[in-house]
């Protein structure tokens, strides 16, 4: 028996998908964690570590994600401009109130390799408030998450 030898895509090779998410159907970490799957192209059969070869993710619904126990209040997201004594934080509730689509944004970048493929997986990443989108003419997947 002849052994097979092992395949690695190249970047000229990768065919990209739509797939369109609701995220009011499932917790704010399972929609991270499945785009994020997505965005990496781990669940394709042609995955190579080295080669960027995810899909396309629509995000519908950022605004009523559902969100468990104290995090609301709890949870805080930090940002500093690099001055002394300038580090400002927001809770959870209030980066809700005012960019739901950065929450999520911000969640699936915490679950993407950090390195420089991340960039261009992000960039791919279209997250919306509402339930309106303007890629019906990419005609993507509903894709399930629960």
């Amino acid at each position: 028996m002849k052994a097979k030898k092992t395949y690695s895509q190249k970047p000229s090779e990768v065919k990209r998908e739509w797939y369109l998410i609701d995220a009011s159907e499932a917790t704010l970490g399972r929609v991270a964690t499945r785009v994020a799957q997505l965005l990496n192209g781990k669940r394709k059969i042609t995955f190579t570590p080295h080669v960027d070869n995810g899909d396309f993710v629509i995000v519908t619904n950022a605004s009523k994600v559902q969100i468990t126990g104290d995090k609301l209040t709890d949870k805080r997201y930090y940002r500093h401009s690099g001055y002394i004594g300038n580090m400002k934080s927001k809770s959870l509730g209030e980066m809700m109130e005012r960019s739901p689509e950065q929450v999520v944004i911000l969640a699936v970048k915490g679950m993407i390799p950090k390195n420089k493929l991340a960039a261009g997986r992000l960039a791919r990443l279209k997250v919306y408030a509402g339930e309106e989108h303007n890629h019906a003419a990419q005609t993507p997947k509903k894709v399930e998450v629960k």
